[in-house]
């Protein structure tokens, strides 16, 4: 039985909704984020040094990393599904590079928003007008610009392609739905229609409708 260690607003949502497309049983076990820091608990640890989320187990493997997860549960119950084959060579570098962006070069930036936005909140009352001026400024010079340009990016692949490899959902996909999703969350995706679409069709795919079931609702810390 493979076992989800699922922390509450967090990436985990897309492991379960591959796990959903690839018709696994799995059991989740849920961490409350804190109310006050919205770290994960302690217990956490226990399972994984960093206390990160997802981790999963799967008899005596212990696998994290959102990336790591996908490739290990492709590569030991996917049977040839959700990526392209290795012989496929354009489609499996195109594959493996959505599948590295998404944690390496897309959240990065959302990361670096969502830390200048808790300036403000986590400020004392004397110095929030500094802390907003400071999460403004970094936004406008440097945040916002970085993420238009890769949205361009994602935007002009899925114009044409409506997904980001040959199956649906692949692998890449999974990776890609989280830091989509957020975007989309936070109403940044009003000029880029493609990619608006994409998270639409997640929303519409049975796996994910059953995460929701199951689960509830993306929902994002903060």
């Amino acid at each position: 039985m493979i076992h989800v260690h699922y922390l509450e607003k967090s990436r985990a949502h897309r492991i379960l909704w591959l796990l959903e497309t690839l018709a696994l049983e799995y059991e989740i076990i849920t961490y409350p984020r804190d109310s006050k820091t919205q770290l994960a608990p302690d217990s956490l640890k226990r399972v994984h040094p960093l206390g990160k989320s997802p981790v999963i187990t799967d008899g005596d493997i212990t696998v994290a990393e959102s990336g790591a997860i996908i490739d290990y549960l492709l590569s030991r119950y996917g049977e040839g599904r959700c990526q392209p084959g290795a012989d496929e060579t354009a489609e499996w570098v195109n594959y493996r590079y959505w599948m590295h962006y998404a944690e390496g070069s897309l959240m990065p930036l959302l990361v670096m928003r969502l830390v200048f936005a808790q300036l403000p909140k986590q400020s004392p009352w004397l110095i929030k007008p500094i802390a907003k001026g400071i999460n403004a400024t970094v936004n406008q010079r440097f945040i916002a610009p970085q993420l238009n340009d890769h949205l361009a990016m994602i935007e002009s692949h899925l114009r044409t392609r409506q997904q980001f490899s040959t199956a649906w959902p692949s692998g890449a996909d999974v990776q890609m739905s989280f830091p989509l999703q957020a975007l989309s969350m936070s109403q940044s995706l009003k000029h880029y229609p493609a990619t608006a679409a994409f998270v639409a069709r997640i929303d519409a795919d049975l796996g994910w409708q059953r995460v929701v079931e199951r689960v509830g609702p993306l929902t994002l810390p903060g």
